[in-house]
């Protein structure tokens, strides 16, 4: 099992290609394929957020996913932002999210603080 560092892509393609089998049957901790697996996903991963980054989602886009995944609709937002015309003005971009918003959409429904500041 020869480790080195991720300096290309076929070095990627190569790493991945490694550990792909692994995942089906992850090896056991404190064993050398165990440690192999642990060192090339962190290699992995290092290469992966360098050369991939994975934007955070916009306020609206991280609003969106939730009611996507709770079934919401725009009504059940009114508690949280006010009448649909505001909603759909939030979403469109014409009006932010004020702090209080932000806090009762946290609170209500979960989405995280970082999501809704737009950090």
């Amino acid at each position: 099992m020869n480790i080195k560092p991720i300096r290309t892509e076929q070095d990627y393609e190569a790493a991945l290609q490694a550990v792909e089998p692994m995942f089906d049957n992850e090896p056991a901790l404190d064993t050398p394929e165990g440690d192999y697996f642990e060192i090339m996903c962190l290699l992995i991963e290092e290469y992966e957020k360098k050369h991939y980054p994975i934007e955070p989602p916009t306020p609206v886009e991280a609003i969106k996913f939730r009611m996507d995944q709770q079934g919401l609709s725009v009504k059940d937002l009114e508690s949280a932002i006010g009448k649909p015309n505001r909603v759909y003005e939030i979403f469109s971009g014409t009006r932010s999210l004020t702090l209080p918003m932000i806090r009762r959409l946290h609170k209500q429904f979960g989405i995280p603080l970082e999501s809704l500041v737009g950090v």
